[in-house]
């Protein structure tokens, strides 16, 4: 990334605003395709659900039952919304410990499967110490269910970075219960240190973890590099997501200045894969106009900046009641507003703009059911995603 977005507000991930082994464990079992539509919707609708949160970042739901969705605020706090109402006291509170700004803060969310009777939850921030260095941390949740012990913290990883963008920061648990974690290469621009292709540091990649054991610590799996490293050659991943209904994983990766992409792994695959930065931006050549694109797993999307888009903001694939809408991968462009839709047809990846918002959008989320929602990071409102 260029020294012009450097300075602005989670600028590398949201560009302008004022198993080597397998994928599942021995016992998961990977899903049929469920029924979905033959094509794309012709448009969206918008429905405002909560207004007056701060620099929303991320929205997750724990998938237990209580029809929770939790609300990540950049500067450190998550925000409940329970049936359309946002709780005024915080589930959780770590401004204290958190450095936020540009592209810093609190950064993701992930509740394990197990969450109901555990109710231990992750979460990723960059810290005070220096610029800011990405920690992973366990919490557990306090006596009240919607509220967590900020005393409960255990860090089971911290991260060094060397430049203040590109933290990349998306937590998620996969179909084999373990956790993912998502790292940009570091920042500054072009991945000045080749963070991206180096197998010697956790910069630029998707990580792997076994937390199901211990909230206080996590064990290996089996990756492909007998480290934390489960693929790698990523510039910023801003959110990635795995289908529910498929176990398929779909990440999006924040382009330098001409490319942003959308790339996929079906489920049971990707330990290992390289997605090419910074030998490549996207679907083009990154440092010169011929480069080796063997053993590079190329994006299932692409698109240019000519047209106002600059930064990729990933999604989800759609599970929910609207049947023309199931089955599609929706994701944002944070600078135009832009919603798109991705699905394969015929063995071929389609792409469709399904509709042109004004919104800055920051992040998706998913709820309980598999509706979808949206975060529009200046005015701080949450909007539900359904059709006309």
């Amino acid at each position: 990334m260029t020294s012009r977005r450097v300075s602005l507000p989670l600028s590398a991930a949201l560009c302008a605003i004022a198993a080597c082994i397998g994928f599942f464990s021995s016992a998961g079992k990977a899903h049929a395709a469920p029924a979905e539509s033959a094509g794309f919707p012709d448009k969206l609708t918008l429905t405002p659900v909560v207004k007056g949160l701060k620099q929303p970042t991320a929205i997750v739901s724990a998938r237990d039952g209580s029809k929770r969705l939790f609300v990540l605020e950049q500067a450190g706090r998550i925000r409940i919304i329970r049936n359309g109402v946002l709780d005024p006291a915080p589930f959780l509170d770590i401004t204290a410990l958190v450095k936020s700004g540009g592209e810093r803060g609190l950064l993701g969310l992930a509740f394990p499967p197990d969450f109901a009777s555990r109710k231990t939850f992750y979460v990723d921030y960059t810290n005070r110490t220096g610029i800011g260095n990405t920690v992973i941390a366990s919490f557990k949740v306090g006596e009240h269910p919607d509220r967590a012990d900020p005393a409960s913290r255990k860090e089971l990883l911290t991260i060094v970075q060397p430049y203040a963008n590109h933290n990349g920061g998306q937590l998620a648990f996969g179909p084999d219960g373990m956790l993912y974690i998502g790292m940009g290469d570091g920042g500054s621009g072009g991945d000045p240190h080749g963070n991206g292709q180096r197998l010697d540091t956790l910069l630029g990649k998707i990580l792997r973890i076994d937390v199901t054991s211990d909230a206080s610590s996590y064990r290996l799996p089996k990756n492909p590099f007998g480290n934390e490293i489960w693929a790698y050659g990523l510039r910023n991943p801003w959110r990635f997501s795995f289908d529910r209904g498929t176990g398929d994983l779909y990440i999006a990766d924040v382009g330098q200045d001409e490319v942003e992409e959308i790339d996929f792994q079906p489920a049971g695959s990707g330990a290992g894969a390289n997605y090419g930065w910074n030998i490549m931006e996207g679907d083009r050549c990154f440092k010169k106009p011929d480069c080796k694109k063997s053993g590079l797993t190329l994006p299932a999307a692409a698109y240019r900046h000519d047209k106002g888009d600059c930064s990729v903001t990933g999604g989800y694939v759609y599970r929910g009641k609207a049947e023309a809408l199931r089955g599609t991968y929706l994701y944002g462009d944070f600078c135009s507003g832009r919603i798109r839709g991705l699905r394969r047809v015929g063995g071929k990846w389609q792409t469709k703009l399904l509709i042109d918002t004004p919104y800055a959008i920051s992040t998706f989320g998913e709820d309980d059911d598999g509706e979808l929602y949206l975060a529009d990071y200046g005015s701080g409102t949450i909007y539900r995603i359904s059709l006309p």
